[in-house]
């Protein structure tokens, strides 16, 4: 079935928006439409039945002109190539925005894992990644966690790849177990990159987050630790969702007991009835939060429903979640969108962290990682919402110029070959 809404169409008309801003011609940027190298993979696996089933996979390379190319994989039964192709665009213009030394690139299989055992599971993961063995490597494409792929499976990559070298190579995937070179903070980096984005949001507007109401969709690992640390800073968590529906309570949920029951990936289904009333993800929308995560899936708010919408503030969990038309809709609304190449920022910055200790064999404490990244992200956020005063224009534009002037400066000066 056709998608309603093409992400990667979404992602062409943001960047057409921002070009014109800046004063781009088609010549400065239009290399920026295609990605640089597409890969679609089939890959057969022998189940656990003995049946011989193929999955089909992709990677999508979309831009190295500032460095080796950086993207999560997905495992998920609706991944198609469009969605690949966006994810790794927006990949690129996340990088730029928080100025690390990549390009953008993204990788899915087109499998629900939870019918998979965890044998199947493995095979699958290793024929894929013996399948795009020659795109990728430590200084050429870097694989990380995406929707429902976890530091184990991270594991299992590093570990195909270096059988197959030879050696042990850890930097060429990041968001891996501890124990395999991976990096402390990484797993709480996202969410924490969210929480941050919206304490600086609020002090942009002289506020405090202490008493903020808040609306989390989705609670997965990003969700899950924004609204965890959302409720740390004081916020006021109200409602939050997943895939099986949602809960409210107008004055706050209980975030540190419900903490574990999402450590565990466990369903609001699974939820023993509490303290709250059960509402659906429309419902999360029109809840009267302040501020509203939604950290599920792209295209979560769109015409249809963008007018539902009761929060004045956004801060973007997800990648792509809000149409171009349901953009429209929230700015006509006066509701301030801070976009998911700067919000959802916090992952990329500390899996390039990770990476350089890769690198040089070396392991930074946590303190450090989280210093570093509060210090990255509040760099990006002031420079796009300069941006976006000068031009008078939204914080998702201010943050697409931010990162097309870098990204478009990096190609002029590295031309075009040959």
């Amino acid at each position: 079935m056709p998608r309603k809404h093409n992400p990667f169409d979404n992602y062409k008309a943001v960047l057409d928006k921002a070009a014109e801003l800046l004063g781009l011609t088609q010549n400065d940027y239009i290399i920026l439409k295609y990605p640089e190298r597409s890969l679609r993979v089939s890959l057969p696996i022998r189940m656990d039945n003995g049946e011989v089933r193929v999955f089909e996979g992709f990677r999508v390379q979309h831009s190295s002109s500032r460095g080796p190319c950086k993207g999560g994989i997905r495992y998920h039964q609706d991944v198609d190539e469009d969605e690949v192709k966006a994810l790794a665009a927006w990949m690129t213009m996340k990088c730029a925005v928080v100025n690390i030394p990549y390009g953008g690139a993204k990788g899915g299989i087109q499998v629900d894992p939870r019918t998979l055992s965890k044998g199947e599971l493995e095979r699958l993961t290793r024929r894929f990644v013996a399948m795009i063995m020659p795109i990728i490597g430590p200084e050429r494409d870097i694989p990380a966690p995406d929707v429902n792929t976890t530091p184990e499976i991270m594991g299992w990559i590093m570990d195909t790849y270096s059988m197959q070298k030879g050696y042990a190579v850890p930097g060429v995937v990041t968001g891996k177990p501890i124990e395999v070179g991976g990096s402390l903070g990484r797993s709480e980096a996202t969410g924490r990159g969210v929480m941050l984005c919206a304490r600086m949001l609020m002090e942009k507007l002289g506020r405090s987050l202490r008493g903020v109401t808040v609306a989390v969709q989705g609670m997965g690992n990003v969700g899950s630790v924004a609204a965890y640390l959302l409720h740390r800073e004081g916020a006021k968590v109200v409602a939050i969702s997943d895939i099986s529906g949602g809960i409210y309570n107008e004055n706050g949920l209980p975030m540190e007991e419900l903490r574990p029951h999402f450590a565990a990936r466990r369903t609001l289904a699974e939820l023993p009835d509490g303290d709250f009333e059960r509402i659906d993800n429309d419902g999360l929308l029109a809840c009267g939060a302040e501020i509203l995560v939604p950290a599920a899936l792209e295209n979560a708010i769109s015409r249809s429903n963008a007018g539902n919408v009761s929060a004045k503030f956004i801060i973007e969990g997800a990648n792509g979640p809000i149409t171009p038309a349901a953009d429209e809709i929230l700015e006509a609304n006066g509701v301030t969108v801070v976009p998911d190449i700067l919000a959802n920022a916090g992952g990329v910055v500390v899996s390039y962290f990770e990476w350089v200790q890769n690198l040089q064999s070396f392991r930074w404490e946590e303190d450090y990682v989280n210093d570093m990244l509060e210090r990255t992200m509040r760099h990006a956020f002031d420079e796009v919402w300069a941006l976006a005063e000068e031009k008078r224009a939204s914080l998702r534009m201010g943050a697409y110029m931010s990162a097309l002037k870098r990204v478009v400066g990096a190609k002029k000066l590295r031309g075009i070959f040959p």
